[in-house]
């Protein structure tokens, strides 16, 4: 790393740059981080970038936003990491808000309608096209290739199905695996407390609002895209807070804004509590990613050796993987209207046969559902 530390004005500008021009998810974010910090700046090393990339995917969360805090805490320590963390969420979490704000109106102009019914119907296949990018890496790793798809079985299920308690299959399935190479005693060590935290958030909420957002930053294993089944049951049908409609909303704006993906989990506080409940879901959501980097950066190389952590994520991983592909059942589901079922088709179609990105994909779904709600196509209720 080079000698000269950058200033803390440098690192909110920097981070607030990536943090606004950073479309396209996790891989954009990589990306834009890598520039900064290892070829023009040359404040990490190759080795000590990749270093932090291989701890952040061990850790549960949005990995590239605790990348992002993580290369900030390197260049300028705690501040840094503070400061520069917060840079790189902010400016995606007031537009997404701001857009929240319209799209959950309550009257929206069609237009609005239309393009998030268009985007909303390119959700199902951007969820399955998410999850199989996830497939040949945790399959390679995979130390028993029947559990692996037993654990993506049973987390598709899950998402498919009961999605509230998605959370504790992936612990389950963590857990499993860890017991089936050290023995049992390590069960008990990770699933004593959710089911109490589940019980304690059913009563709704602010509280119920807390638990959603914290299964969303603190026990999300493979990706930004898991969110979705740890959310969307509880937000559309254990607590009412929005439309199935709604929600895929909410997901198409999270794909299609710069920064991280979770901010999708501050549409959600919108539409259960307003301004408030959306920067309370944000907060709860991303406040262990700030921990684990705070507490924990300086320990990264013994977590990376760590046998026991790397087992449960071989079993929570693939639960994860196949819960995102099973997230597309509901989500194709809450379409109401035929032209959104064409849309999802050309959608998958532009995914997996054009090999088109996902936020020009969502961007042309909008465009077209706001065309066919300007040409009179009926709009979902």
């Amino acid at each position: 790393m080079s000698a000269e530390q950058p200033a803390l004005t440098t690192v909110v500008r920097e981070w607030g740059r990536i943090g606004c021009i950073g479309f396209g998810g996790p891989p954009a974010h990589v990306s834009l981080l890598r520039e900064l910090c290892v070829d023009r700046r040359r404040w990490l090393t190759h080795r000590e970038f990749e270093d932090g990339i291989a701890a952040t995917n061990l850790l549960p969360g949005p990995a590239s936003t605790q990348l992002a805090i993580y290369c900030a805490w390197r260049v300028q320590g705690v501040p840094g990491a503070l400061l520069g963390g917060l840079s790189f969420i902010v400016p995606g979490l007031i537009l997404i808000v701001a857009l929240a704000a319209i799209f959950l109106a309550g009257s929206p102009p069609d237009w609005v309608l239309g393009a998030g019914a268009g985007a909303g119907a390119a959700v199902a296949p951007v969820a399955v096209h998410a999850g199989a990018s996830l497939v040949p890496a945790s399959w390679g790793a995979a130390a028993s290739r029947a559990r692996w798809i037993a654990y993506a079985l049973l987390g598709a299920l899950a998402a498919a199905t009961v999605g509230p308690w998605l959370v504790l299959l992936l612990l389950a399935a963590g857990t499993f695996e860890l017991a089936s190479r050290r023995g049992a005693r390590d069960r008990l060590e990770l699933t004593a407390w959710p089911p109490l935290a589940a019980v304690a958030a059913g009563s709704g909420g602010l509280l119920a609002l807390a638990w959603v957002a914290f299964k969303v930053g603190a026990l999300s294993y493979g990706g930004g895209f898991v969110i979705i089944p740890l959310m969307q049951h509880d937000a559309v049908d254990t607590y009412g807070w929005m439309t199935g409609g709604d929600f895929l909303n909410a997901v198409a704006l999270g794909q299609v804004t710069p920064g991280p993906v979770v901010h999708t989990v501050a549409v959600v506080g919108y539409a259960a509590a307003g301004v408030g409940g959306a920067l309370l879901a944000a907060t709860v959501a991303f406040a262990p990613s700030f921990s684990f980097i705070l507490i924990g950066a300086d320990r990264f190389d013994r977590l990376r050796r760590n046998a026991r952590v790397r087992a449960f994520l071989d079993g929570a991983g693939p639960a994860a993987i196949g819960a995102i592909v099973g997230a597309s059942v509901p989500l194709a589901l809450a379409l109401d209207e035929a032209w959104q079922v064409a849309v999802l088709a050309g959608a998958a179609v532009a995914l997996f046969a054009l090999h088109r990105g996902v936020v020009m994909t969502l961007v042309t779904a909008a465009v077209i559902g706001v065309v066919a709600a300007l040409l009179g196509a009926p709009l979902p209720g």
